[in-house]
């Protein structure tokens, strides 16, 4: 399979990493359970059990209206929680080869619907805001634009850090929330070679 790499000739690319099928069930699965993982789960309530103060019955049991025991019960302001929520883990499991073949898929899609781009470098000799709009408006790509990098220098991050909806990931950090959630993705060849070396 051929991939046209901007302001250069056409790279060859493995079929079954750039042109494999899209497996929406499984990038589903994937990318809920990489959100999953990102979860606090800290979130923590006393139980009518957990509460300080007293255990003592505050009225008769007759006579008085409704029964009740002590101040700690739920009903009352201040009482202890119904079925308190407790600190828990949201994480998911999923299989290495599974996210593999999801990362593939997207990929795969993109390039089939024209939303990865590849081009030769990424390079800002200095921090440049205005330069990166430029470099953005050559390359034909708006909306939400993920630029990976194989080597991503400190003034490439600083020249997208400023503009909306532009985010520089290293290829090595590359996951399927990012890919999914965005319009175009940048790569270089060098991270094109990276990511077919890591998935093939």
């Amino acid at each position: 399979m051929e991939l046209n790499v901007i302001g250069a000739q056409s790279l060859t690319v493995s079929d079954e990493v750039f042109g494999g099928e899209y497996k929406k069930a499984l990038v589903h699965q994937v990318v809920t359970a990489y959100q999953a993982g990102g979860r606090a789960g800290t979130k923590a309530q006393l139980s009518r059990g957990e509460m300080s103060g007293t255990t003592k019955k505050f009225k008769k049991q007759k006579g008085g209206g409704a029964r009740h025991g002590d101040y700690r019960a739920p009903i009352f302001v201040g009482g202890g929680v119904t079925f308190a929520a407790k600190p828990r883990s949201f994480e998911q499991k999923v299989n290495r080869k599974a996210y593999r073949v999801a990362i593939r898929s997207i990929i795969a899609e993109l390039a089939r619907q024209g939303r990865l781009k590849v081009v030769t470098e990424l390079s800002i000799e200095k921090p440049s805001t205005k330069g990166m709009i430029a470099k953005l408006a050559e390359l034909e790509v708006k909306g939400r634009v993920l630029l990976v990098s194989e080597d991503s220098t400190e003034a490439l991050y600083l020249s997208a850090r400023n503009i909306p909806y532009i985010h520089v990931v290293d290829v090595l950090a590359l996951n399927p929330v990012s890919l999914v959630g965005s319009d175009f993705v940048v790569m270089t060849v060098d991270a094109v070679k990276k990511v077919e070396e890591w998935l093939a």
